[in-house]
């Protein structure tokens, strides 16, 4: 087989589509959060306001953030010298544990290289390990529960997406002795939309099932102290596990697991995800945590991105550009198309100074390819005039359709 000319069609193939992806080479601007520094490939350089971070409030950017960041590489060094098993575990990781499992009530939590390996090891290791368990997903969960559940090999069994009564529908009609996981997410990435989460609790207790709530799009967010959607309505102590991330809302890295001793034990002593990774930096850790206990008592930064979050539709509906409501912090404005997608976003970036990166199949079903804006407390009125503008341009040069004349 001719191994080069084969990858050579497939990524010819991407292109063709419009779903070929392109890096933007940005240089984030410490205190200058959302501005960034663009390298293009003829060497020069741009200012650029960036609207798609998963730093939903900047605190990558936060002083606290960054001070504890470098007293820990001060003390510690670089990195954390090998597994938590061998010789990895630093201080500054039990802080961080302690410090999550004080937000979300629970009592331990452990905490992982990534959201991504977070799913994958305790869903895979739960559903796997668990005699006969079998998992109830909802159909739109990320690719990293996906992912755990297919490693378990544990029997699947797919629910419509956010529909409490197809849920029950599925659990009703298993073997009432089965031990049944239930895994969903809070806020959905793509489409920002909330789950119904009393409901699906309901029903998960009616049925004996374990729940595994990914709050990954949540935590920092939503709730008096960040603790997600679960501590916003009340509802933690209900959820078996809350699944999160330290690299989106606190700005840093890793994710985490938050759940009874045991539970968290457990996953700690058979997750091969967890025992054969080498641990995260203690300077990301010590960061992790300052971020976290800032955002317990404040809740500026929370207020800030909800009103840019109003004030952005709200601009969107005054020129007609079709935005998916729903009640989170994620705006997807809808193109529909792969290539004029990726045309405005690269127009977006080369012309005006705005990157938003396109999202298309199959991150999302095709036809429903998007620009997925993410407005932050340190976006200006400027910058969202800016971006409206800018949008409204080119909707016009794409010939795309809006709501209003």
């Amino acid at each position: 087989m001719d191994f080069e000319t084969f990858f050579t069609e497939k990524l010819d193939d991407l292109r063709e589509a419009g779903n070929y992806r392109v890096f933007a080479d940005l240089e984030r601007q410490k205190g200058q959060f959302p501005k960034a520094t663009r390298h293009d490939e003829d060497g020069q350089q741009s200012e650029v306001t960036v609207w798609c971070s998963n730093d939903y409030l900047g605190m990558g950017q936060h002083p606290n953030t960054l001070a504890a960041m470098k007293e820990a590489i001060d003390k510690c060094g670089a990195g954390a010298g090998g597994t938590r098993n061998i010789s990895g575990t630093n201080h500054y990781h039990i802080l961080l544990e302690q410090e999550l499992a004080d937000l979300h009530n629970k009592e331990a939590a452990l905490m992982l290289t990534s959201g991504y390996v977070a799913n994958w090891a305790a869903l895979g290791t739960l559903a796997s390990r668990i005699p006969n368990c079998e998992i109830f997903s909802d159909s739109d969960n990320h690719a990293s529960m996906i992912e755990g559940i297919r490693h378990s090999r544990a029997p699947k069994h797919l629910w419509k997406h956010n529909d409490v009564a197809d849920l029950e529908r599925l659990l009703a009609a298993a073997d009432p002795d089965v031990p049944k996981l239930v895994a969903f997410e809070s806020v959905y990435s793509m489409d920002g939309d909330i789950c119904p989460l009393e409901e699906i609790l309901d029903v998960c207790e009616k049925y004996g099932a374990m729940s595994y709530l990914d709050e990954v799009h949540a935590v920092g967010l939503y709730g008096p102290r960040g603790g997600g959607v679960a501590e916003r309505e009340g509802l933690m102590d209900r959820v078996t596990v809350i699944q999160g991330t330290l690299g989106k809302a606190y700005g840093v890295m890793g994710g985490y697991i938050a759940a009874s001793s045991n539970l968290v034990d457990f996953v700690r002593s058979f997750a091969s995800g967890f025992i054969f990774s080498t641990a995260l930096p203690p300077a990301l850790a010590a960061g992790a945590t300052a971020s976290i206990q800032h955002l317990k008592q404040s809740d500026m930064e929370r207020m800030r991105q909800r009103r840019n979050v109003k004030k952005l539709r709200e601009k969107l509906d005054g020129i007609g550009l079709p935005h998916m409501m729903n009640d989170s912090h994620i705006v997807p404005v809808m193109v529909g198309d792969p290539k004029k997608c990726k045309f405005i976003s690269d127009l977006l970036l080369d012309q005006y100074g705005v990157y938003v990166q396109p999202i298309n199949y199959p991150t999302v079903p095709k036809g429903t390819e998007r620009l997925r804006i993410t407005p932050g407390p340190l976006h200006t009125d400027q910058d969202i005039d800016h971006l409206v503008g800018a949008l409204s341009e080119l909707w016009s040069q794409c010939a795309l359709s809006r709501a209003v004349a």
